[in-house]
């Protein structure tokens, strides 16, 4: 006989209409109640909707010209960028996953978790390094012309090819965590089905585990597609001009205003149809598996030489994605620290590690708390079973990390520069301030405002999961007891989410502290991060100046790396 299951998140019963008042002056009141998740959710989509603006009214003549010279080679080369990546982290990132999780080899425990580390590396100095390394005159080639002569030809690391091995590199690993998710997730009567039918492991994989498993690893080749397209960093030091820089060269080297906001516009339009395809593809998906914590499949135990082929694939893997970048950064920082090569690096380290600690902690401080009123708000609608409009507002709200970090700054812009003169009349006329040319351009406020749009689905997602692992019935017997809204909040909710508070901070500040177009084009003059530091410097090819503040970045990056280490081990269940 089954057992019997309840479902502990679900309420008993939720708050009737006729209730503290829910009946025709109860739903004006939860209309009421919901102006400040629509002001948040409205100001969050204002650049996103000021920009398909541009795309509904645009200049034709502005097209035309844009036609004859560029259009065409950036629409060409981003497509070309983002299908490659895709390819790439696609089969890479669905192999290993596929690899840890199906089979036993020497080493495997501890490459399920490293395989994750090149993920802390932003792809710009993922790109200097191996543009450093590989380039004509960089060591490699310098070998192999001493061993096989000098007139001898190898492929050029500074190519399309290159760039889409870079970023392949740093970005599989986003579809690696979700494919093995996926393939763990799956119970072993599915395997034991497959092998009654006669298939073999490998037959198994893609008439059975590939297909259930095709939503996630949708979503996470989508993802890494979407960071190579919205790429400025690594493109540059490429020479490979895509939409995303363009923008920032446009805007932010040429002056050329309306031609980058034009470019943003039709970027919104490439982001969009990467997301409706991916809604698509899960969307149609009709695969369905028991998953939980059942009994799960157990691994094939490899032997002779296919379990040291599996190790060996996996050491090269994460030498060339990380043990590699890491060994030639550190060999550079110990070098820079003892013969310093651009001046001395100690006088700006501690200026740049301010910078970037105040936009990065003020950006996660904003949208948490953002994110803890939207999502306290659904909850509290859910237990009233009108939890429709915040179900809209919340997916809105997260819309902006799909979205280029240049083209959100571009919105942005185009938000506050209209309104700063009018600000400006204000403060010269009420206030008496003198008035400096411009209050919200180029300065720490609208480059938050950039982060909080770009980055609140970070946010948003870790405290809503959070929020979604509280029993209502608590919330429930605490309304019971005569607890007003604000006093479940502090009391209940608080406590509980503080967790989920504080992995998204962390997940928000790493994210803004190794973002670099909205930072460069909209950040007050003079206030540089380490991220702009190292990108400037490896522009300029002082490459073991860039050490220090590289390191210093992907060593906070590894924390949010760690974080998704502990989840996977808490829920993964090994059955042998």
């Amino acid at each position: 006989m089954p057992a019997l299951k309840i479902d502990m998140r679900k309420p008993d019963y939720v708050i009737p209409e006729n209730a503290a008042g829910w009946g025709l002056n109860g739903r004006l009141s939860h209309l009421n109640s919901l102006w400040i998740p629509l002001l948040i959710t409205f100001v969050i989509l204002l650049p996103i909707i000021v920009l398909a603006i541009e795309i509904l009214v645009p200049d034709v003549e502005l097209w035309q010209r844009l036609w004859n010279t560029i259009l065409l080679r950036v629409i060409a080369n981003t497509l070309l960028l983002t299908i490659g990546v895709g390819v790439g982290t696609f089969l890479i990132g669905t192999a290993f996953a596929w690899l840890v999780t199906a089979y036993e080899f020497p080493g495997r425990r501890w490459f399920d978790h490293a395989l994750l580390l090149p993920l802390a590396i932003p792809g710009f100095i993922m790109g200097f390094i191996f543009v450093s390394i590989f380039e004509f005159a960089g060591p490699v080639q310098t070998q192999l012309r001493a061993w096989f002569g000098s007139s001898s030809w190898f492929p050029s690391i500074s190519s399309p090819g290159g760039l889409i091995l870079v970023l392949t590199l740093v970005l599989y690993p986003y579809v690696y965590i979700l494919a093995r998710a996926a393939f763990r997730e799956q119970a072993a009567s599915t395997f034991e089905a497959a092998q009654i039918m006669g298939f073999t492991r490998t037959q198994t994989f893609f008439k059975l585990v590939l297909p259930l498993a095709r939503p996630s690893i949708a979503a996470g080749t989508i993802l890494a597609m979407m960071e190579a397209m919205t790429d400025y960093g690594a493109v540059s030091f490429f020479g490979f001009p895509t939409l995303s820089e363009r923008i920032v060269v446009l805007w932010n080297t040429e002056f050329q205003h309306g031609p980058a906001a034009e470019l943003a516009s039709l970027l919104l339009i490439f982001a969009l149809v990467l997301i409706v395809f991916e809604r698509r593809l899960r969307g149609r998906a009709k695969y369905y598996q028991q998953g939980g914590k059942g009994r799960r499949p157990r691994r094939t135990m490899l032997s002779g030489w296919k379990k040291w082929g599996a190790t060996s694939a996996c050491v090269a893997l994460i030498g060339f994605a990380f043990a590699l970048p890491i060994v030639r950064l550190i060999t550079w920082a110990l070098r820079e620290i003892r013969y310093p090569s651009v001046g001395a690096w100690q006088e700006v380290y501690w200026e740049y590690i301010g910078n970037t600690v105040l936009l990065a902690g003020t950006a996660a401080t904003i949208v948490i708390l953002l994110a803890l009123a939207i999502a306290y708000k659904a909850r509290s609608n859910s237990l009233k079973g009108s939890n429709k409009s915040m179900r809209v507002m919340s997916r809105l709200v997260t819309l902006g990390y799909a979205m280029p970090g240049s083209m959100i700054a571009m919105g942005v812009l185009l938000v506050v520069s209209p309104a700063d003169g009018k600000v400006t009349q204000f403060a010269e006329n009420f206030l008496g301030w003198s008035s400096p040319a411009y209050i919200l351009t180029g300065t720490i406020a609208a480059l938050s405002y950039a982060y909080i749009v770009r980055f609140m689905s970070v946010g948003f997602n870790s405290v809503d999961s959070s929020m979604d692992k509280i029993t209502p019935n608590m919330e429930c017997a605490a309304r019971t007891l005569g607890e007003k809204p604000r006093g479940v909040m502090m009391k209940i909710h608080m406590p509980l989410v503080s967790t989920g508070m504080a992995a998204g901070a962390i997940l928000v500040f790493v994210d803004v502290m190794k973002e670099l177009p909205a930072t460069l084009l909209l950040r007050p003059f003079g206030m540089d991060t380490l991220a702009l530091w190292s990108y400037f410097l490896g522009m300029e090819s002082f490459w073991q100046a860039t050490a220090i503040p590289a390191l210093t970045i992907i060593v906070v990056g590894l924390v949010p790396v760690f974080i998704l280490m502990r989840v996977g081990d808490s829920n993964s269940v090994d059955h042998h």
